[in-house]
């Protein structure tokens, strides 16, 4: 039975008024024109839901229990659609947001509360990824958003920066140069070096250093799957690692020692999104991120330049 929402608010309105002159003044609609579909009602139901007199309107027994499931039904349509107009607008809904161990380091909290502190309807959903898949969840298209190490792989995405990493050299703690205050690239060439197991041939590319290989310099590596396996092998001495900074601080190992390698490139840390796919919600996530990364600068600081001498409280920074 198909049953028009018109003709449900038309007889809800009657049944509320119990005048089908002031009902139509309410609906804005002719009485004939409400008369007409209200009886189209009935008809299509196949009961009497108003017993109508020259003096009164009433309802009967069937249209007193009708009214109130037509009164749930519309309830329900309304809600259903003020839902799926909020969660256009980015008000309601979830937003899934990939990351690798670390994810933003120390901004991470503060950019997951700006957003839920702006948006309280919004659940957020998030998911650690390895290795694997560098984009975080982006290329698989789980995630809707997510902090991710460029450069990766991936046709369509899209990437903010919110921060550029110093890069270190993970070594054993009795490796030759792990009393050293800092290595160069050509230092770490002749090492072998654990790197991530992925697909993802850029994201391999950087973390090996073949930027800098001239044919010289073989790249050797020993593949891993996530950062706790890289440094235990790197704690028995099969290998050393190129990693980011913060591991220093995310992840510190009594068998490994972190050194900064002078002369290499940063590790940038963005947020990525892919470009087809349009979202108030990521627009928003965005948005956040970076009034916290513009807020945050003594954060921003430390993780920027971690191995800068502390400032005192008599100078400017």
């Amino acid at each position: 039975m198909d049953v028009s929402t018109r003709k449900l608010r038309y007889f809800v309105a009657v049944a509320e008024e119990l005048h089908f002159s002031r009902a139509a003044a309410r609906l804005f609609v002719a009485q004939q024109a409400l008369s007409k579909q209200t009886r189209e009602l009935e008809d299509a139901i196949g009961v009497q839901l108003l017993r109508r007199t020259t003096r009164a309107v009433e309802l009967t027994p069937a249209g007193a229990a009708f009214l109130a499931a037509a009164k749930a039904a519309l309830a329900m349509i309304d809600d259903g659609i003020e839902t799926a107009r909020r969660t256009a607008r980015g008000e309601v809904g979830t937003l899934n947001v990939g990351f690798m161990i670390g994810a933003a380091l120390e901004l991470t909290a503060p950019i997951l509360e700006e957003f839920t502190e702006r948006n309280p309807g919004i659940e957020l959903a998030l998911r650690e990824f390895g290795f694997e898949d560098p984009s975080c969840g982006l290329t698989s298209e789980w995630a809707d958003v997510a902090f991710v190490r460029t450069p990766i792989t991936g046709a369509g995405l899209e990437f903010v920066t919110v921060f550029v990493e110093p890069v270190v050299a993970a070594l054993p703690k009795h490796h030759r140069l792990a009393g050293r205050d800092s290595v160069t690239v050509q230092e770490m060439l002749r090492e072998k070096l654990a790197v991530g197991r992925t697909d993802d041939a850029e994201w391999m590319r950087f973390w090996a250093l073949d930027e800098f290989r001239d044919g010289t310099a073989a790249r050797r590596v020993v593949l891993t799957a996530s950062q706790t396996e890289e440094a235990e092998i790197i704690s028995t001495g099969a290998s050393c690692a190129v990693t980011a900074a913060g591991g220093a601080r995310y992840l510190p190992h009594p068998g490994i020692r972190f050194v900064p390698i002078e002369d290499a490139p940063g590790s940038v840390l963005a947020i990525g999104r892919r470009a087809a796919h349009a979202s108030p919600l990521v627009d928003r996530f965005l948005a956040a991120a970076t009034d916290v990364r513009d807020r945050e600068v003594g954060l921003l600081a430390g993780i920027e330049r971690p191995f800068d001498p502390p400032v005192s409280h008599n100078q400017t920074v």
